[in-house]
């Protein structure tokens, strides 16, 4: 069995890494997308703009929601999600930071 040695770096690595992990799928991006475009939180009308069945959406709106990307709330037999913003705020700029040092001049 591995040993998962993801907790050896420091928790912002961590939560950068889970971040990159939950945006590593198309679908996912095209999930992000369409909540940004609605504006709103909405429920199966994911799935109508997606070429996948509910189950594969389904699976794609948890890692979604784990990581923190989306929230969602249950009303009655439906699931309704919509952006977190305030992570996604929080976030943007330890991206933006990510970028700008990993393009900081170097020796290539």
């Amino acid at each position: 069995m591995a040993i998962n040695k993801a907790t050896d770096f420091p928790e912002d690595v961590q939560e950068l890494a889970a971040l990159a992990k939950a945006l590593g799928h198309p679908a996912r991006i095209a999930i992000l997308q369409t909540l940004a475009e609605k504006q709103s939180c909405i429920c199966g009308e994911i799935v109508e703009v997606l070429p996948l069945s509910q189950a594969t959406v389904s699976q794609h709106l948890k890692a979604l929601k784990e990581a923190g990307l989306i929230k969602g709330e249950i009303e009655g037999v439906k699931s309704c999600y919509c952006l977190d913003v305030e992570y996604l705020e929080r976030m943007s700029p330890v991206l933006n930071q990510f970028f700008k040092n990993i393009l900081a001049p170097s020796c290539c």
